[in-house]
C-alpha cells in the first residue's frame, strides 16, 4: 500500500510472532534504561563490554574471513558458493555504546543466504571507552581496504540504529571526497532504523513514544551527549539529518527500513523528503507497529519482507 510517492507501507498489521516477540520484549529487562538517569548510572564505571561471539556453525554454513584494521577486528562472511555479486559493509546498532549484540549475527546470517551477498562486519570501538571518532576512523579503514579488492559500485553500505548512522556518516565522507579529489564510493546505501538526530528535536517524535517498548527520548538524548563529547550533538556532523541538500545530493540510491512503533521513523520520514528533494533516489518501507530494529528478529513475516526488498534494491 504507498501511502506517498517517498514511503510504502509494508505491512498494515503485526504479524502473530511479531506480536509475541513485542510482548516478551516489553516484560524482558530493556537494552537501554528508559530514563536518563539510568542511562548514566549504567554507564557510570562500566565494565568494557565485550561483542557477542560469532556462532561456532557459521564457518560451517558459510566462508569466513577474520582480518583487523586499526587495532579491531573485522569478520567478512561469503556464502558457500563463494563471494557475492554485491559486498554489504554493515555496521551493527547500539547506540555506538553497546557492542555487537547476539541478534545481530542471525541478522547479517539472513542477509547472505537470502540475499546472495558477502557481507563485512567491523567489531568497532565503542563510546566513551574510545570516542566517537575512532569509530569513524575504522570505519573509514575498512571501506578503503575492501575498495582494494572489491569494486567500489558493488559494495552496499548497511547498518541498523546508530549503525545506519555509521553507513550513512560513511558515505557523506566519500561522498565528498570523492567531489574533491575523484576517491572511491560505494554503489547503494541500505538503512535499517537510522538514528538521524542525537538530539531528537522533532515534537511529534513525543507521539510516537508510548508505543516504542525499546528507545526513550530522554535515554537517547543522554547517549548523544555522551557520543558527542564536547562537540554539538545537534550539528550535521553527528546529526545527519541535518546535512545541506547540496551533501544530500552526491548520495547513492537510498532504502530505508523502519517500524512505525520506533521513534526513529519521525526523522526517518523527514530525511526521505530531504533526500527526494535533493535528487536522491529515495524511499521508506514501514511496517504497522514492528518495533526498533524489528528485522532482527529473522523469522517474521515482516523481516522476510526486508530481506526481499533488500534482494530486489541489489538486483535493480
Amino acid at each position: 500500500m504507498l501511502t506517498n510517492s517517498s514511503a510504502e507501507l509494508r505491512s498494515v498489521a503485526p504479524s502473530l510472532i511479531m506480536r509475541a516477540v513485542k510482548w516478551v520484549m516489553a516484560r524482558s529487562t530493556p537494552v537501554f534504561p528508559h530514563d536518563a538517569a539510568g542511562f548514566r548510572t549504567a554507564m557510570a564505571g562500566r565494565r568494557r563490554p565485550e561483542d557477542a561471539l560469532m556462532p561456532g556453525n557459521f564457518r560451517n554454513r558459510f566462508v569466513v574471513s577474520d582480518w583487523q584494521v586499526e587495532g579491531h577486528p573485522v569478520v567478512t562472511i561469503h556464502p558457500k558458493s563463494g563471494p557475492g555479486s554485491w559486498h554489504m559493509l554493515y555496521f551493527h546498532g547500539g547506540g555506538f555504546v553497546q557492542p555487537m549484540f547476539k541478534v545481530h549475527w542471525p541478522l547479517v546470517a539472513e542477509m547472505v543466504k537470502r540475499c546472495g551477498i558477502s557481507v563485512t562486519v567491523p567489531l568497532y570501538p565503542v563510546v566513551p571507552e574510545a570516542p566517537h571518532s575512532a569509530q569513524d576512523a575504522v570505519a573509514d579503514a575498512v571501506f578503503a581496504k575492501l575498495a582494494e579488492t572489491v569494486d567500489p559500485s558493488r559494495i552496499i553500505l548497511n547498518g541498523d540504529s546508530a549503525g545506519a548512522h555509521m553507513a550513512l556518516a560513511l558515505a557523506l565522507r566519500l561522498a565528498k571526497s570523492a567531489r574533491e579529489a575523484g576517491g572511491p564510493q560505494p554503489g547503494k546505501l541500505a538503512l535499517f532504523a537510522p538514528w538521524l538526530d542525537l538530539t531528537l528535536a522533532d515534537p511529534e517524535i513525543a507521539d510516537v513514544e508510548p508505543h516504542d517498548i525499546m528507545l526513550k527520548i530522554g535515554t537517547l538524548r543522554a547517549c548523544g551527549d555522551v557520543v558527542a563529547a564536547a562537540r554539538d550533538p545537534g550539528s550535521a556532523e553527528l546529526s545527519p539529518l541535518y546535512t545541506p541538500a547540496k551533501e544530500l545530493a552526491l548520495l547513492p540510491q537510498t532504502r530505508i527500513w523502519t517500524g512505525r512503533h520506533d521513534i526513529f521513523i519521525v526523522d526517518s520520514r523527514t530525511f526521505v523528503g530531504k533526500l527526494r528533494a535533493a535528487g536522491v533516489d529515495a524511499k521508506l518501507y514501514e511496517y504497522e507497529a514492528a518495533p526498533h530494529v524489528f528485522m532482527a528478529i529473522t523469522p517474521t513475516r515482516e523481516a522476510k519482507d526486508v530481506f526481499g526488498l533488500l534482494n530486489d534494491f541489489l538486483a535493480s
